[in-house]
């Protein structure tokens, strides 16, 4: 054969690669309005960046008669690409090909991605459609599994690895994604360990594919996807946004994005945020928009525990990771999956060198034989671990009340915050006015006259002593009580200060966070 005609084979076999299942399978994909694994990366990355690995390679197996199906690639579509610019590696399974499910070598394809993106320093996407270990190759497809698990686990905390669900991702599949630092889902997938068949068997619950692990409970209720989004074209790029914040590894740092907002910029509004009235709520995401580069805030699980407030946003053109007490839900308390919530998203800040900002209205920890028995004292001590393991910059500032062990959990001085700002309506205590002066006070109030009048009076005495943040402003906990409208000034100020920080812990395996 002359070169040409070995060139033009490798163009039919590249052409048939390419197809995947082949045109009837995608076809039907098609009609599920869903897209192909390449039309997907087509979609994700930058133009003309994609460079596919293993195109031609086909699977080994010769169990039930698979071996007269043999598609070139086999069920997954890897290789490197960029997103804005920056290097990625992806992997997306192919449903058209055994239903995207995943072979020896299939396993052996998404692993190299990902031994190859931590020795790169790069980032790793997968996008998940299949139906988990291939049947006809057994324990060889669950030990490919098991080799994808412990890169997971390797790679974590080195590089950002993303994860996003556009379709069927049941038993073993589920775990890998878990162990990513973000989940995607568009609103058709699911993802649970059985099956509604199983579950219906076993426990005789009947529910739906989308009542047992679809997106929407996924993002409101089990906490596992961080987003949940329609269209597999706006969830793709969601994803692209999100790395946009990101930096490639943990040795590097956020990029760093002109977004033409005047770091001094003061915002007049800020001194119409809060009530008048203490007890009212208000939406902490106002203050967050005000304070961050051109009210650019991308929310990081905002339908699950939204009682805290997570995301990324940039300040003076610099990725920052803020976190905020919700007073819109639970008064703002810290209940078991706010705490973990923010606990998971204040550790990946930590991993990738993102500067925390956290903004600090809360009355305690939520009460309850529910959170209780549901271990609120393990959960709720994660966080604290969370903010006393982080080394990057840490600044917050007090809007309005800082109680209890929640105060302390809530990136305080005690646990090694930089920056401790506050504003005037900022006040630290024990616990609330009334639970102090009906603790404090018991046997004045009943041996008083009139009871109800010695107690306001207390409670008055109370306030003005501690619903301030010059007692602890003197003490030292807080440097500097702030102007509210300065905040976005101060912020990036200290932040800047920061910049160079640096903070060695006693050397050590790792720690043992609590359960």
């Amino acid at each position: 054969m002359s070169i040409e005609d070995r060139v033009e084979e490798l163009r039919k076999r590249k052409e048939e690669a390419a197809l995947g299942g082949g045109v009837r399978r995608i076809e039907a994909q098609h009609q599920k309005g869903k897209l192909t694994a390449r039309e997907r990366l087509k979609l994700l990355v930058d133009p003309d960046s994609f460079e596919e690995f293993d195109a031609l390679v086909v699977h080994r197996a010769t169990d039930f008669g698979i071996d007269r199906q043999r598609f070139p690639g086999d069920a997954v579509v890897t290789g490197h690409a960029r997103i804005e610019g920056r290097p990625v590696y992806v992997f997306a399974q192919d449903f058209t090909v055994f239903g995207g499910s995943v072979s020896e070598v299939a396993a052996e394809k998404i692993c190299k991605v990902m031994d190859m993106a931590v020795r790169s320093g790069v980032p790793i996407i997968g996008v998940n459609d299949g139906g988990g270990a291939r049947i006809q190759e057994g324990v060889v497809s669950l030990a490919g599994y098991g080799e994808i698990f412990r890169r997971n686990v390797l790679a974590s905390g080195v590089v950002p690895q993303i994860s996003v669900i556009m379709g069927p991702t049941a038993g073993g599949a589920v775990y890998s994604p878990a162990m990513t630092d973000f989940v995607f889902m568009v609103e058709s997938s699911y993802m649970y360990i059985t099956g509604p068949d199983v579950v219906r068997a076993v426990t005789l619950e009947d529910v739906t594919h989308e009542q047992l692990g679809g997106a929407a409970v996924h993002a409101t209720r089990s906490g596992v996807a961080h987003f949940s989004i329609e269209g597999e074209e706006a969830c793709l790029s969601e994803v692209r946004r999100l790395v946009s914040f990101l930096p490639l590894n943990n040795m590097d740092d956020p990029p760093v994005v002109e977004t033409g907002d005047d770091p001094t910029r003061r915002d007049e509004d800020m001194l119409r945020i809060l009530p008048d009235d203490p007890s009212r709520p208000y939406d902490v995401r106002e203050v967050i928009y005000r304070v961050v580069d051109v009210g650019d805030f991308l929310e990081v699980h905002a339908g699950f525990a939204q009682n805290v407030v997570v995301g990324f946003a940039r300040m003076a053109g610099r990725t920052v990771g803020i976190v905020a007490n919700q007073p819109l839900y639970l008064a703002g308390t810290l209940d078991i999956a706010g705490s973990t919530k923010a606990a998971r998203f204040v550790r990946f800040c930590d991993c990738f060198n993102i500067p925390i900002v956290t903004l600090v209205d809360v009355t305690g920890y939520l009460p309850g034989t529910a959170q209780e028995y549901g271990g609120i004292i393990n959960h709720g001590a994660k966080l604290v671990y969370s903010y006393a393991e982080a080394t990057v910059p840490k600044v917050s500032c007090i809007l309005r009340r800082a109680f209890g062990g929640a105060y302390v959990a809530m990136s305080s001085k005690h646990l090694g915050g930089d920056v401790n700002l506050a504003w005037p309506s900022g006040s630290i205590a024990v616990t609330g006015p009334d639970a102090a002066v009906n603790i404090v006070f018991r046997n004045q109030i009943e041996r008083s006259d009139e009871p109800e009048a010695t107690r306001a009076r207390l409670i008055q005495e109370y306030e003005d002593r501690f619903a301030n943040p010059y007692v602890s402003a003197a003490r030292g906990y807080i440097d500097d009580v702030i102007d509210p409208r300065d905040t976005r000034f101060k912020v990036i100020r200290a932040l800047d200060m920061l910049r160079n920080k640096a903070e060695r812990h006693p050397p050590k395996k790792h720690g043992n966070i609590p359960l």
